[in-house]
């Protein structure tokens, strides 16, 4: 019988077949199985060796290495733990046209002041790349360039004990391993290239980063084992008609995970924001019906973004509703707690609810915040001014308590903000009592959602929109609590 020279490997997962098929049986993807060829096994025996004995060592110890090294870009060095790890390995993926070539380059020119840094592209001559740096700037910056995709040839180069601090592969999918007779992007290529190049930059002790291609559902393309092999995954997030760019650490082996960063688009590249609260709420009115402002937590940082909805008579048997920024199911979620706790009937409206600035929220302490903006967008009734919104919501409508209760109060005084709604239970000692005021924050404890409602006064008819005498009664009753 002949040995198998090939296989059939899934693309988004990795899995391995002895033939074709249209749908992956491992993550249920269509067209994503492609042939690869089976390495030469060697025979039988030959392989075999004795093992050496391994050395343990202890946790306390010198290392002949920096712990960190700062780039000197804040933001950067912040979702990274506060600065790069000698001898680590970091994925970014993101979006096309997101920046993430702009901010490696930037982040290599700031780093080229303490250590030599290298910049490796497989999509760009070096021509294209001189250019970029020119547009931001940079073109004084003692930066290596240089455009290979064979992995073996950049191994021979780099493997030697010169001082590097920096290197960038640009992008991870144009490298290929020559031993592996697969295409570049492939499962094996992808695996492989990122194993050689992880491994040499642990061996040298400098650290490497590859940028990552993404498939049409944002996740990062190759095998999930990619993931797994690096010590940091960045993700770059935002949208190209905003000029807000995100830098979220979804996994980080020396620092916290989910921190941002965020940057702002400029024609002279990303600058960094330093109060990304006054930068998402810069546009932000007060006399606004359906929309409030969360107080939210990403990572260590408080973060305050406006929430908007709008609420529409619909003729369709189901009525759309389309969020932007926030997870469908959770809305979906909180409008059924409002109907059946709260009476209030949204079941023939059409919905839509975006978080301003292009910013995505995936707090559970944000459904206060939603509930606010459906009500007043329900009611024709301003949230009241100055006023901010946290809290998670139960099924049964209660209001539990959020994690870093403090933090969030105090991000929203210092922009100015004079009123918090919040979970009564939370922390005990100041939301024990309504309307109790905290210095200048006057925090309104509440239990249960009916205590969020009942201030809007009664529901609208269809017809009316705030304008009338009625209207001007309600926003009365709600700036007066």
């Amino acid at each position: 019988m002949a040995r198998q020279t090939s296989r059939f490997v899934c693309q988004a997962c990795g899995a391995s077949f002895t033939k074709w098929s249209g749908r992956c049986e491992g993550c249920g993807s269509w067209n994503t199985i492609q042939e690869e060829a089976i390495e030469a096994a060697a025979p039988r025996g030959l392989g075999r060796r004795r093992g050496r004995s391994i050395a343990f060592a202890g946790l306390q110890g010198v290392s002949d290495t920096a712990r960190r090294r700062p780039t000197g870009i804040a933001e950067f060095d912040r979702v990274c733990g506060g600065g790069i790890v000698p001898g680590s390995g970091i994925l970014v993926g993101g979006d096309p046209g997101i920046g993430k070539s702009t901010l490696l380059l930037q982040v290599a020119a700031a780093l080229a002041r303490e250590a030599p840094c290298a910049y490796i592209s497989g999509e760009e001559a070096v021509d294209q790349v001189r250019m970029r740096a020119e547009r931001l700037g940079l073109e004084s910056a003692s930066i290596q360039l240089a455009v290979a995709t064979a992995v073996r040839d950049i191994v021979s180069t780099l493997d030697r004990p010169d001082d590097l601090g920096l290197l960038i592969i640009d992008s991870i999918q144009t490298m290929f391993v020559d031993t592996l007779e697969s295409a570049p992007g492939t499962v094996a290529q992808v695996r492989a290239s990122a194993q050689a190049l992880i491994g040499l930059a642990k061996r040298r002790g400098f650290t490497v980063v590859l940028v990552g291609h993404v498939t049409k559902e944002g996740l990062i393309a190759g095998p999930k084992v990619l993931e797994h092999m690096v010590d940091t995954v960045l993700y770059f997030e935002g949208d190209t008609s905003h000029q807000f760019r995100v830098l979220r650490a979804v996994k980080n082996r020396f620092g916290p995970t989910d921190e941002i960063g965020v940057f702002e688009m400029t024609d002279a590249g990303l600058k960094e924001v330093a109060n990304p609260s006054a930068l998402f709420l810069s546009d932000q009115r007060d006399d606004v019906t359906g929309a409030s402002v969360f107080a939210g937590i990403e990572g260590s940082r408080p973060l305050l973004v406006e929430i908007q909805s709008l609420i529409a008579p619909s003729h369709l048997p189901t009525p759309r509703r389309a969020v932007v920024g926030w997870d469908a199911g959770r809305l979906a979620m909180i409008l059924a707690v409002l109907e059946a706790r709260c009476g209030l009937s949204l079941s023939g409206t059409e919905v839509y609810l975006n978080v301003a600035g292009g910013l995505r929220i995936g707090e559970p302490a944000a459904d206060l915040a939603v509930a606010a903006a459906l009500v007043s967008a329900a009611r024709g009734v301003p949230v009241p001014p100055k006023t901010v919104v946290f809290g998670e919501i139960g099924l049964s409508g209660e209001i539990r308590a959020v994690s870093r209760t403090e933090a969030r109060l105090k991000e929203a005084a210092k922009l100015g903000f004079t009123r918090a709604i919040a979970p009564q239970p939370s922390p005990p000692a100041e939301l024990r009592k309504r309307g109790r005021a905290e210095g200048a924050m006057e925090i309104v404890g509440i239990a249960h959602v009916r205590d969020l409602v009942e201030p809007f006064g009664a529901e609208r008819s269809r017809g009316e929109h705030g304008t009338g005498q009625a209207a001007r009664r309600t926003r009365e009753v709600a700036s007066h609590g």
